[in-house]
């Protein structure tokens, strides 16, 4: 999600559900979750800059708080389960 224009609502509470270096992992989750419409952010994707390209620092794909059940099983039933982190908290 995260489109030009958009607000920020620091009230909102937001859960990990991924985090990986696999750059195409994070974009199949992405379109996964705006396919079923769950808000989303994607953290760190610009950290590259930093190290180099080289791939070491993870991505971190949150969910908002509404939606992290139906998010943990949306990627459970696309066969991505094993990259759910532990409790999605």
């Amino acid at each position: 999600m995260g489109e030009p224009g958009d607000t920020f609502d620091e009230d909102i509470v937001w859960h990990e559900l991924v985090r990986t270096n696999d750059a195409v992992l994070v974009s199949a989750v992405q379109a996964l979750l705006d396919a079923a419409h769950i808000p989303h952010l994607v953290l760190d994707q610009n950290m590259s800059v930093l190290e180099g390209s080289i791939g070491i620092l993870p991505r971190r794909i949150l969910v908002n708080e509404c939606c992290i059940n139906d998010a943990r099983r949306l990627l459970a039933e696309a066969g991505l389960g094993h990259e759910l982190r532990p409790d999605g908290r």
